[in-house]
């Protein structure tokens, strides 16, 4: 039989409280969660999506081998030197305090997953929705929720419920680990100045220079729209930074992307008010000032995506939900939406005006010099799935609409 054409402009899975990388041309996908029928079932552990920058293709899903981790949601995913960590989350046993990597450079095509249990040091205790910076071959891990027990209670856990018998509490972090990827060991940096931010989850972590920035989150049933940092050098917090002009709504469960030298990109989120958000800002070092993005598109709302940087300086975000997660979990989303945050270069310009118009340009593509020949064709490619999952969607809406009357 033969291959269905539309099969090489396959998609990644929809889901939520995924882990997402980039490492060379390419972005890496793994876990999270959807829902079925009013169940929340967790995407399996093995399965690896990668999406081609140069064509705007996803490959096929790779199996992965190895220690599997378990399948689960709301962990925190980071990339150092080609290698996919993940740390924390939450299955059907509960909270999760485990590492693992796999290496994404593989010479074989082979990824396999290494559970990392010779560490020295005390991990975390068990939690999810944290976030990471990395800073200088280290995972340097703040916040998040989860659990401890009556002896391991201190000032960096607010607690939100308890089961007094098993004298289990859970509530939400606000202390700082590192593993240092290099010695394979765990720390806890002493903190040597500053206020820290209150305990939360679901907020968001970016690094610039050597200053790590937190923004927003949630802890009992207040969202935040407080922005700080921490000197990962000195190990001191910048208090909450005083904003001059406008800045964003509170919220939690969305995406903070660092563009450039000293900017960072917001993305989306659920606001205090249970509103799924789709706007984006720019925070900018220099100024100390948020500027909200007017030509977003407000029919794509997008909360507990991810979101990477990109060659160019476009943020590329996947997946996330479209509704309020703690309400109505039917929204999972598989699509990538790319926001250009600056001036492209000229040669993408040229690139991308070709891929575009190859149809007027088929007689004269062939003569390009071999090496640009190979740039040419993977942006016609590019444009080739951008207009077939367009029609696709197109044709999709307009199905549901004939339904729906």
């Amino acid at each position: 039989m033969a291959a269905d054409p539309a099969d090489q402009f396959c998609v990644a899975e929809e889901r939520s409280g995924h882990c997402a990388v980039v490492d060379g041309n390419f972005l890496y996908v793994w876990g999270g969660y959807v829902s079925i029928e009013e169940n929340e079932v967790y995407l399996p552990s093995d399965e690896l999506w990668i999406y081609d920058m140069d064509s705007g293709l996803w490959q096929t899903m790779h199996l992965m081998e190895g220690e599997l981790p378990t399948s689960m949601s709301g962990s925190c995913g980071a990339s150092i030197n080609g290698k996919l960590y993940i740390f924390g989350g939450f299955d059907d046993k509960g909270y999760s305090n485990r590492l693992y990597y796999v290496n994404l450079r593989t010479k074989t095509g082979t990824y396999r997953w290494k559970k990392i249990t010779n560490f020295k040091g005390q991990p975390p205790t068990p939690r999810d929705k944290l976030s990471c910076w990395v800073y200088k071959n280290r995972l340097i891990y703040f916040g998040g929720y989860g659990c401890r027990k009556h002896n391991e209670l201190s000032d960096c856990f607010d607690v939100h419920d308890a089961f007094w018998e098993g004298q289990i509490f859970w509530g939400w972090h606000n202390d700082v680990h590192v593993f240092d990827t290099t010695t394979q060991t765990w720390s806890q940096p002493t903190i040597r100045g500053g206020d820290p931010p209150q305990p939360r989850a679901a907020h968001t972590c970016a690094v610039l220079g050597n200053k790590g920035y937190i923004f927003g989150g949630r802890v009992l049933q207040t969202r935040m729209n407080d922005l700080h940092c921490l000197n990962l050098d000195t190990w001191t917090w910048s208090g909450r930074i005083n904003i001059s002009g406008e800045k964003p709504r509170d919220r939690s469960w969305h995406t903070l992307t660092p563009i450039g030298d000293d900017r960072l990109f917001l993305f989306g989120g659920l606001s205090s008010d249970n509103v799924p958000l789709s706007d984006g800002w720019i925070h900018s070092i220099a100024t100390n000032g948020w500027k909200q993005l007017t030509h977003l598109p407000k029919s794509r709302p997008r909360l507990w995506h991810t979101a990477c940087l990109g060659q160019e300086g476009e943020v590329m975000v996947f997946g996330g939900s479209k509704d309020d997660l703690l309400f109505m979990d039917t929204g999972h989303c598989s699509d990538l939406l790319i926001f250009q945050t600056q001036p492209y270069s000229l040669l993408r310009l040229c690139l991308d005006c070709i891929g575009k118009n190859a149809a007027l340009l088929e007689n004269q593509i062939p003569c390009l010099p071999s090496k640009l020949l190979q740039e040419v064709l993977k942006k016609i490619t590019f444009w080739a799935a951008m207009t077939h999952r367009q029609e696709r969607k197109a044709e999709t809406e307009r199905q549901s609409q004939l339904h729906s009357t």
